[in-house]
């Protein structure tokens, strides 16, 4: 690890605190992106606490792209890809021949996932339509790669919003996933992607899961804060 890839690592070797510390860092790297109209997109459960303090840092707008694991048959802990609500998706080809995965299957697992992650899409925005990408600058964030799955999903997922850029943004990955999402975002911002990864939870003190609800707060919460905002730069403007 050199100091250009790295300024700070916690006293037993680990990288960050928490998500939100995570976020911060991550935000120190994307700051050339402030000020831009840029729209942070976290990956729920665990990237949405990193993307909220990126978008905070940022002053950037803030939104979800929900990616779901496709479960390999009898390995459902096995990702052979992932979907999106509006049908972006990566599959693994090679696993996918390895374990000789059915197309009625693959059909099957393509469409409830589609399903759920709609179900989760409209749950966490709380009836809030989806951000605009068109022309605009939008940052995919996750607490970190492991396969890259759910991320080639979101990144195929949010293309076909016609973003004039799309940068995907994460701690640490493992070299292999940051490698190979370098060919389908126009930048990739990985704080660290060290050789011998082992997995995204080592590299954090505390790494609680995320539950549904947690996601829905904190979206709800940073579009509370957003909105006080806009009313009070609009009342500024009055005055002025």
């Amino acid at each position: 690890m050199t100091r250009a890839a790295w300024d700070g690592v916690m006293a037993d070797g680990r990288l960050y605190r928490d998500r939100t510390h995570a976020g911060e860092r991550l935000a120190a790297r994307l700051d050339a992106y402030r000020d831009t109209g840029a729209l942070v997109l976290g990956i729920p459960r665990g990237g949405v606490p990193v993307a909220v303090e990126v978008a905070r840092l940022l002053e950037a707008d803030l939104d979800v792209v929900v990616a779901r694991k496709l479960r390999a048959p009898g390995y459902p802990e096995l990702a052979i890809g992932a979907v999106t609500a509006n049908g972006g998706q990566f599959l693994n080809d090679d696993i996918i021949r390895e374990l000789a995965v059915s197309h009625d299957y693959l059909a099957q697992e393509i469409a409830v996932q589609m399903a759920d992650a709609r179900r989760r899409e409209e749950r966490f925005r709380g009836g809030r339509a989806p951000r605009d990408l068109i022309d605009r600058v939008v940052i995919v964030v996750d607490d970190g790669l492991a396969t890259g799955a759910t991320m080639h999903a979101a990144v195929r997922s949010v293309r076909t919003g016609q973003p004039a850029r799309l940068v995907v943004a994460v701690p640490v990955g493992s070299a292999q996933a940051c490698e190979d999402l370098r060919k389908e975002a126009d930048e990739l911002i990985c704080l660290l992607a060290p050789e011998d990864f082992w997995a995204v939870g080592a590299y954090y003190v505390h790494f609680e899961p995320v539950e549904d609800d947690e996601v829905t707060r904190i979206l709800h919460a940073a579009h509370r804060e957003a909105a006080v905002d806009t009313v009070g730069l609009d009342e500024r403007r009055l005055r002025d």
